[in-house]
């Protein structure tokens, strides 16, 4: 599991770690069965608080990429090659309704949006 914390970022932190351990579980770098590290171990090599990485386990867990085994730990779910691919596409599209009404906010029209989404990607 490889993480990069941002202090500079406007997400929170909880955010970030939910994000990067959600792709690389969707990516497949993480597979089934794989065990994240304890909370209180993950907070001290991140040197995040044990309530901020505690909340980002809740929502993997909540979104159904990892599953809690009392006394044992979180380990990712085991998932289909298409469950996969369902659940990335529903968590990209959640991500895009957001940023587009923040674009619309600006008034950007589709084009100007897709021309400023081309010179970054």
């Amino acid at each position: 599991m490889n993480i990069a914390i941002s202090n500079n970022s406007e997400k929170p932190i909880y955010q970030q770690l939910f994000e990067q351990i959600s792709a690389q579980i969707l990516k497949g770098e993480l597979e089934s069965g794989y065990s994240l590290p304890p909370i209180r171990q993950a907070a001290q090599e991140l040197r995040v608080s044990v309530i901020t990485v505690k909340k980002a386990w809740e929502e993997l867990e909540r979104c159904g990429l990892i599953n809690t085994v009392t006394g044992k730990g979180c380990f990712v779910a085991d998932f289909s090659p298409e469950d996969k691919l369902r659940l990335r596409d529903e968590m990209i599209l959640k991500q895009m309704v957001n940023d587009t009404a923040y674009y619309k906010s600006f008034g950007l029209t589709l084009d100007e949006v897709m021309e400023l989404m081309k010179k970054i990607y």
